[in-house]
């Protein structure tokens, strides 16, 4: 066991001189409890990401392909509260996705909700029934693509990470491409929040 300096007075060194943090999800998804997270300095902890299930959070084991990730952003005492930083399917869920003698068709777009200052990068893809022509594939993901940007247009930062992870984005998408061609299954299998042109740009100014 490491010894203790004394330097003009005790100092506490190693596990000792951590403390544990309570994390919490952003408020649009009640602030609920993520985990803890040791620090022995609160400066250290923005910038942090944590994952967690979204069956977890929500309590909703349906849920239980879609990883969440957060960014810790404040601390207040010994709470760290967060904002949403991405998602993803598991590839697991993606392969069992997978058909033979079908198509996969995917597109990968960067959204900015309406009012946000961030942007959203998202990966689209659509699961379809049969093996689908190249026309149609052309026109599948131009309509899943033209939602997206639609309901983005629409739709905070917060009401889209809501509807895209629980799925409600998917369900428009999949109603507005069956028409084209039978689809067994469209969905957002993963996200990524990044700073928009403008706010890189103001960045770089200050």
């Amino acid at each position: 066991m490491a010894r203790k300096k004394q330097s003009g007075g005790r100092k506490v060194e190693g596990w000792k001189a951590k403390g544990w943090f309570k994390v919490y999800a952003p408020e649009f998804l009640g602030k609920q409890f993520i985990g803890e997270i040791v620090s022995s300095d609160t400066a250290n902890l923005p910038g942090r990401v944590l994952s967690v299930s979204l069956g977890e959070l929500i309590q909703d084991y349906s849920k239980q392909n879609v990883k969440m990730s957060f960014k810790i952003s404040d601390v207040a005492g010994d709470a760290a509260y967060t904002q949403f930083h991405g998602h993803e399917m598991t590839k697991d869920f993606i392969r069992a996705m997978v058909k033979r003698r079908a198509s996969r068709i995917d597109s990968t777009i960067t959204i900015q909700p309406l009012g946000s200052v961030r942007e959203l990068q998202v990966t689209i893809t659509a699961f379809t029934i049969n093996h689908a022509r190249l026309s149609q594939i052309h026109e599948v993901r131009a309509m899943m693509v033209k939602v997206v940007q639609d309901y983005a247009k629409e739709a905070d930062f917060e009401t889209f990470i809501s509807a895209m992870v629980k799925g409600e984005i998917s369900k428009k998408m999949v109603e507005a491409c069956k028409p084209i061609f039978p689809i067994r299954k469209i969905e957002i299998i993963k996200s990524e929040s990044v700073s928009s042109a403008a706010e890189r740009a103001a960045a770089l100014v200050r």
